[in-house]
C-alpha cells in the first residue's frame, strides 16, 4: 500500500509533513551534489599517490584540493544523512525503548541541541568567512590555494543544510505525536513511515531487504 501525506485530509499534521517532505527533498538534493564531489576527490587522490610514487612530484595544491573536497562533501551531507537517518547512532539503549519515547527525544535532541547549535555556527560562520573574504585569506603554504573563504563557506552552508534537516525532522516527529494524541491510525502511520528514526534496526533491514527484492 502506497502510504502518502497526500492522503490525509486537510490540517495540521498534513500540512507539517508537506513542508518536512519539502525540506527533505531540497537536502536529498544537495546530499547528491556533495555525493559527486567524492569523484574528482577520488581522481585527485589517485593521481596525488601516482605522481609522488612514480614520478616524485608533490603538490601542496593538489593535497589541499584533497580536504578542500571532502570537507565540501561532508558538510553538503549533513542534513542529507540527518533527515535520511543515515548517521551513527548508538543503540544500545535506545533501541528498547517505544517508537513514542523514541519522537519524543527526537523532538527534544532537535529543539535544545541541534536547532541552537546550527544557528549559532551559521551566525557565527558569516564572520568567519566575511572576514575571510576581507582579508583575501590564502593557505598558510607559500604554494597552496588561494581563496580560503571558499571553504570557509561551506562550513555556516553545511550547517545551515543540518538545521533544515531538523526542522524537517521536528515536523515529522510532531506529525506523528499529533496522531498518536488523537489515535488517528492514518496519521501515525503516514508520518512512521516518513520517520526512519522511528525504526528498529531490524525494520531497516528488511525494508532494505523488501527494496532489493522489488528491484
Amino acid at each position: 500500500m502506497n502510504i502518502s501525506y497526500e492522503n490525509l485530509d486537510a490540517g495540521l499534521s498534513k500540512t507539517l509533513l508537506n513542508i518536512s517532505f519539502k525540506l527533505e527533498k531540497l537536502l536529498v538534493f544537495v546530499g547528491k551534489i556533495g555525493a559527486w564531489l567524492s569523484l574528482p576527490l577520488i581522481a585527485i587522490i589517485i593521481f596525488d599517490i601516482i605522481s609522488r610514487r612514480f614520478f616524485v612530484l608533490g603538490s601542496t595544491k593538489l593535497q589541499e584540493m584533497e580536504w578542500h573536497l571532502h570537507a565540501a562533501l561532508f558538510l553538503l551531507a549533513l542534513g542529507y544523512a540527518y533527515v535520511k537517518n543515515s548517521h551513527v547512532r548508538i543503540e544500545v539503549i535506545r533501541e528498547g525503548f517505544s517508537t513514542k519515547l523514541k519522537s519524543i527525544l527526537e523532538v527534544i535532541g532537535v529543539l535544545f541541541f541541534i536547532l541552537p547549535y546550527t544557528a549559532l555556527i551559521v551566525y557565527f560562520g558569516f564572520d568567519f568567512v566575511s572576514r575571510s573574504f576581507a582579508l583575501n585569506e590564502v593557505s598558510s603554504a607559500l604554494t597552496g590555494l588561494s581563496h580560503r573563504w571558499i571553504i570557509k563557506a561551506f562550513v555556516p552552508m553545511g550547517m545551515a543544510f543540518l538545521w533544515l534537516a531538523g526542522i524537517s525532522v521536528l515536523l515529522r516527529n510532531i506529525a506523528y505525536l499529533i496522531g498518536l494524541n488523537k489515535n488517528n491510525e492514518l496519521i501515525i502511520e503516514t508520518s512512521k513511515s516518513m520517520c526512519p528514526e522511528l525504526s528498529s534496526a531490524a525494520d531497516e533491514l528488511v525494508k532494505e531487504a523488501n527494496t532489493e527484492e522489488s528491484k
